[in-house]
């Protein structure tokens, strides 16, 4: 079958729904042959190598992407494809998807979070702007779609809060990250090469974009203040700083006198990634929202515990399956995790270690999230036999 992933950048530095195709079209195994519609700068670097077709039709000027090419070449490629699954919302791919494809072939909908209502408290005035969007043309595309896809009863739940209207087909699908397709010696290798003064240091990891929305600011703060509990704890603090917060959150660092077990190494991708997952003693992520966090997903691929605010919508999971520690999104909730983790005895930490596997073999593997979705059109498509119309 033949998918066509639409979506605003295939950038790494753009987070998980980026990651999450790039992961969906790797499953050629599977029957599942996949290309990617961008509004990316056909020249930007990160789509040099690239496993499969990328057709990048910017650059364009606004983070809404808006491109006369998309609806012509939607129209004009669409016979080529079963079906076609839109990738994140408020941005143009999405209407010019619901143009271009009602009618002709199947379309999915992705939102990847960006129904949370927390960002309607959190940021009302692009709320209100989202508001005018979502009666002119977004719910026009969700109402459309074949199936909204959630990777959650949480976050279906959550996206019928945000907005006054909605009616659209949901489905809920399993949804995580990708097995390490590297040897543990090699990422390891791979991973202190880059950052030598890590080596025989334990660590907690967090791997992400450096944004407000993650927490990382409760997360220094909480580390400042429970430090001396475990003074050769180090913390590891890997991602893009796309919002120019880093220098901030130095400051918090120096004043607490902890310059020297705070470390940034970059964004971290490929085999230096799965480096920082398997030598890390557990993954961290305070964020005040998160619909899914691949990055959870793939530290317990890596067979380590996860220690998680209560906003990361698989929080129950982990709480469930006892491989990790959830708390509250707070200075006090992250202080707890911090606390509560130094607390553990060496076979409580043992038998996570044991279910973190065990836990992603069973609920994250994305490989499953592929079949459900091939499966999916393969519905459609016996129920209404595609329109290969060139109008």
């Amino acid at each position: 079958m033949r998918i066509l992933h639409i979506i605003r950048t295939i950038n790494p530095e753009a987070g998980g729904p980026a990651e999450a195709v790039r992961t969906l079209i790797s499953y050629k195994d599977l029957g599942y042959e996949g290309e990617v519609l961008t509004q990316d700068d056909p020249n930007a670097p990160y789509l040099k190598g690239l496993p499969f077709p990328v057709h990048a039709l910017g650059p364009v000027n606004s983070t809404y992407g808006y491109t006369s090419k998309l609806i012509p070449w939607l129209k004009k490629n669409r016979s080529r494809f079963d079906g076609a699954v839109v990738n994140g919302l408020w941005n143009y791919g999405g209407l010019a998807a619901y143009r271009a494809l009602f009618g002709e072939i199947p379309y999915l909908v992705f939102p990847h979070g960006m129904l949370d209502p927390y960002f309607k408290s959190a940021y009302p005035l692009k709320h209100l702007k989202k508001l005018a969007y979502w009666l002119s043309a977004e719910y026009r595309v969700l109402k459309g779609a074949n199936y909204v896809l959630f990777t959650s009863q949480a976050e279906k739940e959550l996206a019928e809060k945000t907005f006054p209207i909605y009616r659209w087909t949901p489905h809920i699908v399993p949804y995580g990250a990708d097995t390490p397709r590297i040897q543990k010696a090699e990422a390891l290798r791979a991973f202190y090469d880059h950052a030598p003064e890590l080596r025989g240091k334990r660590f907690l990891l967090f791997l992400g974009r450096i944004h407000p929305k993650k927490g990382v600011d409760l997360m220094l703060q909480a580390f400042a203040q429970t430090a001396a509990l475990d003074p050769e704890l180090h913390l590891v603090i890997a991602g893009p700083d796309q919002v120019g917060w880093r220098h901030e959150l130095q400051t918090i660092v120096d004043k607490a006198g902890l310059t020297s077990r705070v470390h940034w190494p970059g964004m971290l991708k490929g085999a230096l990634k799965w480096g920082a997952f398997y030598a890390c003693e557990a993954f961290i992520l305070p964020s005040h929202q998160e619909n899914f966090g691949i990055a959870v997903a793939e530290a317990l691929a890596c067979g380590k515990p996860v220690l998680l605010s209560d906003q990361v919508n698989i929080a129950p999971d982990i709480k469930a399956d006892s491989v990790g520690l959830v708390e509250a999104d707070t200075l006090d909730g992250t202080l707890n995790l911090f606390r509560r983790w130094n607390a553990l005895s060496a076979d409580e930490r043992t038998q996570m270690y044991k279910q973190a596997p065990i836990t992603f073999r069973t609920r994250y593997d994305m490989k499953e999230n592929a079949k459900i979705i091939l499966g999916l059109f393969g519905k459609e498509l016996k129920k209404h036999p595609l329109n290969n119309s060139e109008s």
